[in-house]
């Protein structure tokens, strides 16, 4: 009997420690968390309303390799309420920008900005100075009092083929 129990015994031992050792090895390979931390929460930006602010400069750069795109433009958005002397048109320095999108400088203008992308029949609104004037070179802050600008960059969304689309 009593060698039952001792064999009883190495058996539970055995099965503990090959039990304690595939936890053990999960554990250090990171398959499994002991404590694990709580995920963060998204939460969505409120965006600003739309308006149709016209004291805004507008320039409507042509992203593509299609002509004429960025008069068109300036006329939708003279069209849309702006003065003609306050929309310049011109060619962007590539001729692959995927999306037409809406920029503006300041957080302040998002409403401006996301009235110009509805005037001229949807575009994305991004945050971005890069294409704002600048009197010193050596100045990478945004001025608040220069001139309020909004820069509409026509992307291949516009164009005549539309955006490439995406291939697997």
């Amino acid at each position: 009997m009593r060698g039952g129990i001792v064999l009883l015994w190495s058996v539970i031992a055995t099965i503990v420690l090959i039990a304690l050792g595939v936890f053990g090895s999960l554990i250090a390979t990171g398959r499994i968390t002991l404590f694990p931390t709580p995920e963060p929460t998204v939460s969505v930006a409120p965006t600003a309303e739309p308006v149709i602010d016209t004291s805004f400069t507008v320039t409507v750069l042509n992203a593509t390799p299609q002509r004429g795109l960025a008069a068109a433009m300036r006329d939708t958005v003279i069209a849309a309420g702006w003065s003609a002397d306050s929309v310049i048109d011109g060619d962007a320095g590539s001729e692959d920008f995927a999306t037409t999108t809406v920029y503006y400088a300041t957080p302040a203008d998002e409403g401006a900005a996301r009235g110009l992308a509805q005037a001229i029949g949807g575009a994305d609104v991004q945050l971005n100075a890069a294409y704002q004037p600048v009197d010193d070179p050596n100045t990478t802050d945004v001025d608040e009092s220069a001139v309020k600008q909004l820069v509409i960059v026509i992307g291949l969304d516009r164009t005549d083929a539309g955006a490439p689309s995406a291939t697997p």
